[in-house]
């Protein structure tokens, strides 16, 4: 029978707060770059310039249809090897979690934008407002109440997704957890630490999706 004991992860405690504090840094860096990425890609598919879409949804497909483990390994490995340059791997997991996220965040913007009724734009344009004042005063507004539950979903599933910068050896809140494994040989204390941890922080904000997501369908 295993003997649980965590105090030896308890004495390790200053290692799970610095990987906490690193996936917290890689989890809120890469959703900003994703969401100005995700705006870029979003308006380059409603352009209505059919390079520009097929670029963007071309983007969009490569990094929503690998998984984000292999394109990291492929930033970190194969893309030194193609560019004849070293890079270092915090930059090579944050422009990886970055494109990953700005991927999903576009198709998110997309829907909401698309959801909003064209009648709305034609009433805007029927008063003498232009494309950009149209969208943002009218169309932006409407849409962002009904992206918000996905968009959290999506950072949620971004937050976890920081766990894989490990296999390149970024001190994330995975990669301690093998660090404390190796030092105190207790690797169910270990992952179960982690687990909680992400509960702890996760739990709340899916919570918050799922509250939003009511009062919305509610007040529509």
């Amino acid at each position: 029978m295993y003997s649980w004991s965590f105090f030896p992860i308890f004495q390790a405690s200053d290692l799970f707060l610095w990987g906490l504090w690193v996936t917290v840094v890689y989890t809120f860096g890469s959703i900003v770059l994703g969401l100005v990425l995700g705006l870029a890609l979003c308006f380059c598919r409603l352009s209505g310039n059919r390079a520009l879409d097929w670029v963007a949804q071309g983007f969009q497909e490569l990094f929503r249809c690998t998984p984000l483990l292999v394109q990291l390994l492929w930033f970190y490995y194969a893309l030194p090897l193609l560019l004849g340059i070293d890079i270092d791997n915090h930059v090579a997991a944050m422009a990886t979690l970055s494109l990953y996220a700005a991927a999903f965040y576009a198709e998110i913007f997309r829907g909401g934008i698309l959801s909003i009724a064209k009648g709305q734009s034609e009433a805007g344009a029927a008063i003498g407002m232009s494309k950009a004042q149209i969208m943002r005063r009218i169309v932006l507004p409407q849409a962002s109440r009904r992206m918000l539950p996905a968009f959290i979903n999506q950072s949620v599933i971004q937050f976890k997704n920081t766990s894989l910068i490990s296999v390149i050896s970024v001190a994330d809140l995975a990669y301690m957890a093998s660090v404390v494994n190796g030092q105190t040989y207790r690797p169910l204390e270990s992952y179960t630490a982690v687990a909680v941890l992400y509960f702890v922080i996760l739990f709340p904000l899916t919570r918050l999706a799922d509250y939003i997501e009511r009062r919305l369908r509610v007040s529509e």
